[in-house]
């Protein structure tokens, strides 16, 4: 039930649903990165990665094309954000408010919500809803950062609610329901916090598209 994005979040993710028992398969874009990262240095690479291939090392292997995701199949489905979600998921990192949706990431969040089926996202992916459904509410944690830096981010909290988002600001162990779409988000790496922090936000969001 989940589509590739950042790795600890991602992994975090795969545990949680392990320890419950949910029957999960994996599902990404068939489709070059927007671009590759040398993370030793922070700076772009010049050759192409396709991200369905890159995703299938969090899968072990196990992941699909997107395309291949229908909601009749699941009973929900739970993005993990990171860059990879605000650059192939969609074009927020460039584009910001005047994004733009990948076709095949807005056929999934379309499909799940008119089945009346649970969506949660994290970290930036709440971005994805709040462009395709005015009016949702999200959290993506604090809408100021703080003296520590541990709300980096937080002028993307600025760009949902211009997109028409109702934001909520909740801490990084918290998550926020929008029970009238069924959508799920917890801030998790938009926080600057411990690895355990994010951890469990993304428990509770777990678990409440579980219940």
């Amino acid at each position: 039930r989940r589509v590739h994005g950042e790795i600890h979040e991602a992994s975090s993710t795969l545990i949680h649903l392990s320890r419950a028992n949910a029957d999960v398969k994996m599902f990404a874009p068939n489709k070059n990165q927007f671009h590759v990262i040398d993370h030793t240095k922070g700076e772009p690479m010049e050759h192409e990665r396709n991200v369905l291939i890159e995703a299938a090392r969090i899968a072990r292997g196990n992941i699909s094309p997107l395309d291949e995701l229908k909601s009749v199949d699941f009973d929900s489905v739970i993005f993990p954000g990171g860059f990879g979600a605000a650059k192939n998921l969609c074009d927020f990192a460039t584009k910001e408010t005047n994004l733009s949706v990948d076709e095949g990431v807005k056929k999934v969040l379309t499909d799940f919500k008119s089945a009346n089926k649970p969506i949660g996202l994290m970290c930036i992916a709440p971005i994805l809803v709040a462009k395709l459904f005015p009016g949702v509410k999200i959290t993506m944690g604090m809408e100021s950062d703080d003296l520590e830096s541990k709300w980096p981010y937080a002028g993307a909290t600025l760009a949902a609610k211009g997109l028409g988002a109702n934001h909520v600001e909740k801490n990084v162990t918290e998550i926020q329901i929008d029970n009238e779409n069924k959508i799920v988000t917890t801030p998790a790496f938009m926080c600057n916090g411990a690895f355990h922090e994010i951890y469990d936000g993304i428990g509770n969001l777990v678990n409440q598209i579980l219940k």
